[in-house]
């Protein structure tokens, strides 16, 4: 028997030449592909730390940016629309009953400051170890901790309904187009992001307005959790304040006036 280590059958290899082997290829190829994948990575990375996203800017961080950037337009939105009064309220032909209509359609509107006594609601998140306060209740899911959209919009349409002549929420006046949206536990108000607390402040009768807020299904149902669970409520007669005028735009871009 042959001791060669040719495969039987295929005979012996000439002499003074190698047999090909599969095996070095495939290293050959693995340090290859290796050194590919470490190019990659160091192109990409440019000296910064690929493990993490800190490199990168956060979805927060830009809703934050942009939540101020509009803060700072609202600004100057309301100083241009100061402005604008002003060289309207200078003599122009127009008779002082136009002038009284359009300064109470401006009231009614929100764009002017309001002055009067006010109630003031506060809501805030539970705590986050919070437990059943009472027997009979499920220990707490997150979900239950944390305030709702449907919490905020209760609060300010008991106001209105309790014959609120304005209502702030936050630092801003809600006018007829004012969305109180959340996303996950922010608030969401014309283009500016809040988180809790949340100061909702309303101008009108403080008693009218308090058994408004009592009188609600959705807030009865809100304070089972504020006894249960903990959830902040707080409401408060403020004297009398000034709400601010609406300062954004007002242009109405889908409605239709009522005829």
């Amino acid at each position: 028997m042959s001791n060669s280590a040719d495969s039987p059958g295929t005979g012996s290899s000439p002499a003074g030449t190698r047999r090909f082997r599969p095996v070095r290829v495939l290293t050959a190829a693995v340090f290859a592909l290796a050194g590919l994948i470490f190019f990659t990575s160091f192109n990409t990375a440019k000296g910064t730390n690929i493990r993490t996203d800190t490199s990168l800017l956060k979805l927060s961080d830009l809703i934050q940016e942009r939540s101020h950037k509009n803060a700072s337009l609202d600004e100057s939105n309301g100083a241009l629309r100061d402005d604008v009064d002003g060289l309207a309220g200078r003599e122009n032909g127009g008779t002082k009953a136009e002038a009284d209509r359009l300064a109470a359609l401006e009231k009614n509107a929100g764009t002017q400051k309001l002055k009067g006594e006010a109630v003031t609601v506060t809501l805030n998140d539970a705590p986050p170890n919070a437990t059943a306060k009472l027997p009979g209740y499920p220990e707490p899911q997150p979900d239950y901790l944390v305030i709702h959209q449907q919490d905020l919009q209760a609060v300010v349409n008991a106001l209105w309904q309790g014959g609120a002549q304005g209502i702030k929420v936050m630092d801003q006046r809600l006018i007829s187009t004012s969305a109180v949206r959340c996303v996950g536990n922010t608030l969401i108000l014309q283009g500016r992001v809040y988180s809790p607390p949340y100061k909702i402040t309303a101008v009108g009768d403080p008693q009218k307005l308090q058994k408004a807020l009592a009188a609600s299904p959705a807030i009865q149902n809100y304070m089972v959790y504020v006894n249960v669970y903990g959830l902040g409520w707080k409401v408060e007669e403020e004297g009398t304040v000034t709400l601010p005028g609406y300062s954004g735009t007002v242009d109405l871009h889908y409605a239709k006036p009522v005829e």
